[in-house]
């Protein structure tokens, strides 16, 4: 029995002027899974995903969503899908407490007069904050200090928990260890294997191989613009990854 993708990518193009960044993209994402988008730089992996998050509108080609062609023309269009991203420099408000951070956009009010007046029922967002820490292991000692005083790894915890937190389907990290510490790396990938367990999807955008080959049920190879490989957990080894990065891999 074929299990139908939950999110999939045909022949994408996308140009910038004379740059081609992507040059018939195919893409798959399965239900609950953590699929590693990997490539050398200028492969094209974050004009792939902000394409399919809604930031760069294809030149060509379509995207499916349960099986269904869709239009995902704005990163809000994305988000009603059930997609969420975690970019790489996070998008947190550093002045603010983690509850206005996973809230922001979408605050709670009051109930009655008060909220009809704009008053921000902090308690409410406070509590689900706290849950949503809880449920993935976010380890943040105050949820109402500015995350600014927080440690690299837990606002990665914070961004992730706010992806999660609204997302339905499918959440994209693009590169979620860099520049951290080996406790605060393992309390990362830790964080994914949780969301896959909770039932979303996963797209990891990674140049970390080890950490990819940890944590990833399957993983898509991107060179050119292009996807030249595709590994199931077990199937390849660092040196088929790299290999096929560079081209010194075809795979058959």
């Amino acid at each position: 029995m074929v299990t139908q993708p939950l999110l999939e990518a045909r022949g994408i193009v996308k140009s910038f002027g004379r740059v081609h960044a992507l040059r018939g993209a195919d893409f798959t994402v399965n239900r609950a899974e953590v699929v590693a988008l990997i490539g050398d730089n200028g492969a094209g992996k974050s004009t792939l995903v902000k394409t399919l998050s809604g930031v760069h509108a294809p030149d060509a080609g379509e995207i499916l969503f349960e099986g269904a062609p869709v239009t995902v023309a704005s990163p809000e269009a994305a988000r009603e899908l059930g997609i969420e991203t975690v970019y790489q420099d996070l998008a947190l408000a550093p002045d603010l407490e983690s509850s206005a951070n996973l809230f922001l956009g979408r605050e709670v009010l009051r109930p009655g007069l008060l909220g009809r007046l704009g008053f921000l029922d902090n308690v409410a967002m406070r509590d689900r904050t706290e849950a949503a820490f809880g449920d993935l292991g976010v380890g943040v000692q105050d949820v109402q200090a500015p995350v600014a005083t927080f440690s690299g790894g837990q606002r990665q915890g914070v961004a992730v928990a706010r992806a999660v937190t609204w997302a339905s389907k499918v959440v994209f990290m693009d590169e979620p260890t860099a520049a951290l510490g080996v406790v605060q790396t393992r309390r990362v990938l830790d964080l994914i294997m949780r969301v896959r367990d909770r039932g979303l999807s996963v797209v990891l955008i990674s140049h970390n191989m080890p950490e990819v080959m940890e944590v990833a049920d399957r993983v898509e190879v991107l060179r050119l613009g292009q996807r030249v490989a595709t590994f199931k957990r077990g199937e390849g080894t660092m040196e088929d990854l790299v290999g096929a990065m560079t081209g010194a891999l075809v795979q058959s």
